[in-house]
């Protein structure tokens, strides 16, 4: 067997330990037929939210599972395959082989990055802000053009996309949109996306046809489970009601009934134009709770600065991707370094390259600022 084939299969064998060290394999089966149990029992669903999460929770392990075997038994397979072409002698056997052993080398990867999503609220729903900076129109157009991108990758990976709330632009594009992204996982994931996100390109509203560069922040919180108690104190807030505008779309309804909260300790500003004045001053509050709870997760992960305090201003200086569209086609993520030529493909969606090399950096140890001062 070539050394290259069996160094690959080390690495899958790696993938496969960590995998089985998340999972608790030696437990799982005990745990999903207790999870069977419970499922079985006739008053699951006088609780709606807490049968979600079972539910939700049982189908994690199940995939856990699944994946772990799956991935066992494949790897099993293909390495008795190249021993048995080798044995024949048998060269496009063992080609073929080798080439499924690559390609499940891959899988494993992936399977591996999605097991470290295990941190507090990883598994949790998210919600979503976009708000454009600095750059005017440009800018503004930049954020429907992220909004885009979220909605498309949100939609590959089979998430729920719900429109919470959104300002437009005075001459194209939108000024903020806030969205809740509901699916296992899903802040897991988004929350590598934290930040100013920075495009230069030849504008598409300037007549003399110049480079622009704009700005726009993005800013991602977990969704409270009901389980997580956050407290708010009722004098702390200021509740407004108000008209919501703009256009509406394949993923909004508009209404009459929009709700504002403003928390005065921490100046954090939520809004909700979904449904009924009732629904959206329910909404608002749990998207308070989650930024609330976001700042407590930051605190407790030692970061420099609170959540809302972050992304600094959506300006120079603080981006932590780039998107060159012009003179050259190039996204760069600051923080891991890592670059794709493929930016229609990101801007259509296709973010699971640069979202995988943050969570990778993040689980190494390896903090902003390290790969920022090695860059």
């Amino acid at each position: 067997m070539r050394a290259e084939t069996q160094n690959t299969i080390v690495a899958i064998e790696k993938s496969l330990a960590l995998l089985a060290q998340r999972l608790d394999y030696e437990t799982a089966p005990h745990r999903l037929e207790e999870f069977n149990a419970r499922v079985e029992d006739p008053n699951l669903w006088d609780d709606a939210t807490a049968a979600q999460k079972l539910m939700r929770d049982r189908q994690a392990l199940v995939d856990g599972i699944d994946n772990y075997e799956t991935l066992k038994q494949e790897l099993t397979d293909t390495v008795d395959l190249i021993e048995l072409g080798e044995m024949e002698d048998d060269a496009e056997v063992v080609a073929e082989a080798e080439e499924a052993i690559t390609a499940l080398a891959e899988v494993a990867a992936k399977k591996e990055l999605e097991a470290l999503l295990d941190g507090e609220a990883d598994a949790n729903d998210t919600f979503l802000e976009i708000n454009s900076g600095a750059g005017g129109t440009e800018s503004c157009d930049w954020a429907s053009m992220l909004a885009r991108m979220y909605v498309r990758w949100a939609e590959r990976k089979g998430y729920k996309v719900e429109l919470q709330s959104t300002t437009p632009g005075e001459e194209a594009g939108i000024k903020s949109a806030s969205y809740k992204i509901s699916g296992l996982n899903a802040y897991g994931w988004l929350k590598s996306e934290s930040g100013v996100h920075r495009l230069v390109r030849i504008s598409p509203f300037d007549s003399a046809a110049k480079r622009h560069t704009s700005f726009t922040s993005v800013k991602v919180y977990p969704v409270v489970d009901d389980n997580i108690e956050i407290e708010v104190n009722p004098s702390d807030i200021r509740l407004d009601t108000y008209r919501s505008s703009g256009a509406g779309g394949q993923h909004v309804n508009t209404t009459d009934s929009a709700v504002r909260i403003t928390h005065h300790p921490t100046g954090i500003v939520v809004t909700s134009s979904e449904k009924s004045q009732h629904q959206n001053r329910e909404i608002a509050m749990k998207a308070l709770k989650s930024r609330l709870y976001q700042i407590e997760l930051d605190k407790r992960s030692a970061l420099v600065n609170e959540v809302h305090e972050n992304a600094g201003d959506a300006g120079w200086g603080n981006q932590i991707r780039s998107y060159v569209l012009q003179p050259y086609q190039m996204v760069k993520d600051l923080r891991t370094r890592y670059e794709t030529s493929d930016t229609q493909g990101v801007l259509d969606g296709d973010l699971d390259g640069l979202m995988a090399a943050t969570l990778a950096m993040d689980v190494s140890g390896m903090s902003r600022a390290d790969a920022t001062a090695e860059d």
